[in-house]
């Protein structure tokens, strides 16, 4: 008896408490494990999150003798696209001492609550969805992770395996220098290209259109990629609002075509290396601490998360040429403000394109995440 694993839903501040604090329980001996910021966690359960305008989601939490050992989410996406009435439900927040059992009761809670909305497929880790964290780590557990990023202990892969999940899709993260050479092909392109393309920052003056700007071109970037699922207005005037915080217009770039926009790309500052002291907390003295060092270039590693060209230019000439020339335009900068390494992330595995770009660039894969899925009913 003293075995038994209870799965409750999280609903009061009690259990919020022991969902928040269960990362810091399994992974806090983790050298490589940095602690999320309190702020963080809870802003992305907050119903202020415009995702959840049109998504739901349920936090579990498992128990063993009153003890919290597990815990995990399930959700619901009314912008996931749905193939053949095969509708999508997503699982994410998954955190579990080694024991088969445990995860299995977890997994299986996501499973019935995503089978009560009516969905047939189960997919994730999502952090909610798509469009924020996501992938188990797989591969890479030697390093910390960068901004926005998820860690996680090895056997995790080993109990979503036992408990029937598969492989979906894998995510890649590379480790780009920034004082590359450039590859003499790309030169090529962007001499070849030369007046038709032009590069330039993001513009602060206008952040609020230029914000609406990097979303059409997102959208547009992705829609026929893996998984996709659009951001809304109200995300990513959300995600940009925390993004202007350590935001620099030199680590942006717009590529415009013939005057049109066609693509973009944004990098930031890893603010990880910033905050792994800090034991989560910004307050009371957590925030001067941030901005003392970020104000003194005390970062030496930056995330590419948003990157895209325009749909009807990736697989011809000018998409690679405007590729190239935006990391060109932004890793210059990173460098010179004493950057040494940049982690381009995620690139989906099937994206040969973009893998084959970074990779002669002098890319090195060095981090990868899985999504993992099983089909229900």
């Amino acid at each position: 008896m003293s075995r038994l694993v209870s799965i409750e839903p999280v609903r009061n501040r009690r259990d919020w408490r022991e969902f928040y604090g269960l990362p810091d329980q399994i992974q806090a001996a983790d050298p490589c494990w940095i602690k999320p910021l309190h702020l963080e966690r809870k802003s992305l359960w907050s119903r202020r999150n415009p995702w959840f305008q049109h998504a739901k989601a349920q936090a579990f939490i498992a128990r063993r003798q009153g003890r919290a050992v597990g815990r995990i989410s399930a959700q619901v996406d009314e912008l996931e696209p749905s193939a053949d009435g095969q509708r999508l439900g997503y699982f994410g927040q998954f955190e579990s001492i080694n024991d088969p059992d445990v995860a299995h009761r977890l997994i299986d809670a996501a499973v019935q609550w995503v089978v009560q909305h009516g969905c047939s497929q189960l997919r994730g880790p999502y952090d909610l969805g798509i469009n924020q964290s996501c992938g188990l780590l797989v591969e890479g557990r030697d390093t910390p992770p960068m901004l926005m990023m998820g860690h996680a202990p090895g056997y995790y892969r080993e109990l979503m395996e036992a408990a029937g999940l598969g492989k979906q899709m894998d995510l890649l993260a590379y480790l780009l220098p920034p004082d590359f050479a450039a590859p003499p092909a790309m030169q090529r392109l962007l001499r070849r290209s030369a007046g038709r393309i032009l590069f330039r920052p993001l513009d602060f003056s206008r952040f609020k259109d230029e914000i609406d700007l990097l979303r059409d071109l997102f959208n547009d970037a992705w829609a026929d990629n893996w998984g996709f699922v659009p951001v809304t207005e109200a995300e990513f005037r959300y995600m940009g609002r925390e993004m202007r915080k350590i935001l620099k217009p030199a680590y942006t770039s717009i590529a415009e075509l013939d005057g049109q926009a066609a693509g973009f790309i944004v990098a930031l500052p890893n603010l990880n290396e910033l905050i792994a002291d800090l034991d989560g907390r910004l307050f009371p003295t957590g925030w001067a601490r941030l901005l003392w060092r970020l104000a003194r270039g005390r970062v030496r590693s930056a995330r590419v998360p948003l990157m895209g060209v325009r749909q009807r230019y990736q697989r011809g000439a000018l998409g690679a040429a405007m590729s190239f020339g935006m990391i060109d335009g932004v890793r210059r900068a990173l460098h010179a403000d004493g950057i040494d390494r940049v982690e381009v992330s995620w690139i989906l595995e099937t994206n040969q394109g973009m893998n084959s770009m970074i990779q002669a660039m002098g890319g090195q894969l060095y981090k990868r995440y899985r999504l993992y899925g099983m089909a229900l009913g």
